[in-house]
C-alpha cells in the first residue's frame, strides 16, 4: 500500500481504516512504512469499532437473564420489544453519566439475545458487546447437554463458528468468551471435569480467534485454578478475566494479576463501600494495569412480572469513583481503570 501523500493527525490516521478479516479487523496505514498494521478492535453488536473508541466501559453487566435452565430456555419466553422498553431508561442513564460502553455478560442458555442488545445499542448509542461460550457456575444448570459428550475442541469449534458467522440467525458476532466455574475442590484445588473442559474450550477458542475469556468464579481457588489451566492450554493470560474477585482475598488476586490475567472487581454495590475500598486500594499500589471495575447489575429477569426488580448501573459513577477520588486516587488512574484497561482487556488483534 502507498504511503499517504500528506502528513495526518493521529485522529485522522486512526480513523482511515479498512475492514478486513471477516469484518472484524481494522487495519491502519503506517505513514512511515506504508505497511498495514492491525489495530485492536472491539466487535460490538452493531459491528466492529476501534478499541480506542470504546471509552468509559462497564465490563461486567447484564441486560436480561433467564434462569429456567439450559434445556428449557428459548426465545418464546420473552418479548424483545418489552425487554427493550423496560431496560432502555437504565441504559440512557449511563449515557447521561458519560458511560459509552457496556459488556453484556449474559451467556448462551441464560437469556443471551443479540436482538435485544442490538436494538438497545441503536436506541441509546451505547457500544454493547455480547459473547460466545458456556457458563459452568450454579452447579452447571446452564450447561447444555451436548457439552458433556463433546470434546473441548468440539465446543471450541461451536464458539469459533459464532465468531466467524454470527450468533444464531442474527449476524451479530461475539466480542468475548463468557464462561464460568463452580468452586474448586481438593488440595491443590481442582475444577470439576465439565468446568475444566469449558476452560480448555475457552482457551482453545481464544488461541484461534484472539477473543478474551471472562470467567465467573465460585471462589478464589477456582479463579486461580481456572487461570492456571487457561495458561497451561497455551493461551495468553492477558486474554483471561477472573470475574467476581471481590471476595477472593488479596493473596489470590495478587497471584492472578502476577500471572498476567485480569482481576475484575465487578460486584460493586453488593458489599459496603468500605469493604470494597479495603479490597481495591491495596491492589492499586502494584496491579493497576491488571484491574477492572463493574457492578454485575441490570438483570431483567425473564418470568418475573415486569422483569422483576431491576438494579440500575449507576453505583460506580455516582458512589464508588467519587470515593476513590476522596482517597486520593488520581484522575489518570481512574481513567486507566474505566477506559484504558477495558480497551486493552477486550481489544481484539486480528489473527
Amino acid at each position: 500500500m502507498r504511503t499517504p501523500a500528506k502528513p495526518q493527525s493521529r485522529r485522522r490516521f486512526l480513523t482511515q481504516t479498512t475492514l478486513a478479516a471477516g469484518g472484524l479487523g481494522l487495519f491502519v496505514i503506517n505513514p512511515a512504512s506504508g505497511w498495514a498494521a492491525p489495530s485492536p478492535v472491539i466487535p460490538t453488536v452493531l459491528g466492529p469499532i476501534s478499541a480506542e473508541r470504546l471509552g468509559f466501559t462497564l465490563v461486567h453487566e447484564h441486560v436480561m437473564c433467564d434462569f429456567i435452565g439450559a434445556e428449557q430456555t428459548n426465545r418464546s419466553r420473552w418479548d424483545v420489544a418489552t425487554v427493550v422498553r423496560v431496560m432502555k431508561p437504565y441504559l440512557q442513564q449511563l449515557r447521561e453519566r458519560k458511560v459509552s460502553a457496556l459488556i453484556d455478560c449474559t451467556p448462551a442458555s441464560i437469556g443471551r439475545d443479540p436482538r435485544v442488545l442490538k436494538q438497545l445499542a441503536q436506541d441509546t448509542g451505547l457500544h454493547i458487546v455480547t459473547n460466545t461460550g458456556y457458563y459452568g457456575g450454579a452447579g452447571d444448570k446452564f450447561v447444555p447437554r451436548h457439552a458433556y459428550t463433546e470434546t473441548a475442541d468440539q465446543l471450541a469449534d461451536r464458539w469459533v463458528k459464532e465468531f466467524e458467522t454470527g450468533i444464531e440467525d442474527t449476524g451479530v458476532k461475539p466480542g468475548f468468551i463468557k464462561t464460568g466455574v463452580d468452586e474448586a475442590t481438593g488440595d491443590p484445588a481442582r475444577l470439576s471435569d465439565i468446568d475444566a473442559k469449558l476452560i480448555r474450550a475457552a482457551a482453545r477458542t481464544s488461541r484461534r480467534t484472539g477473543l478474551t475469556a471472562a470467567c465467573h468464579t465460585g471462589g478464589g481457588p477456582a479463579g486461580l485454578a481456572a487461570t492456571e489451566l487457561f495458561i497451561a492450554e497455551g493461551a495468553d493470560p492477558a486474554r483471561f478475566i477472573v470475574a467476581h474477585a471481590d471476595g477472593h482475598g488479596g493473596e489470590i488476586n495478587r497471584r492472578i494479576a502476577t500471572l498476567g490475567a485480569w482481576v475484575s472487581f465487578d460486584a460493586l454495590g453488593y458489599q459496603s463501600l468500605a469493604a470494597h475500598l479495603k479490597y481495591i486500594l491495596p491492589m492499586l499500589s502494584q496491579h493497576t494495569d491488571r484491574m477492572l471495575l463493574s457492578m454485575d447489575s441490570g438483570w431483567y429477569w425473564v418470568g418475573e412480572t415486569g422483569g422483576g426488580k431491576i438494579r440500575d448501573y449507576n453505583y460506580l459513577t455516582d458512589t464508588f469513583l467519587p470515593a476513590l477520588e476522596k482517597e486520593g486516587i488520581a484522575p489518570a488512574v481512574i481513567r486507566r481503570l474505566t477506559v484504558d484497561n477495558p480497551a486493552r482487556a477486550f481489544g481484539l488483534i486480528p489473527r
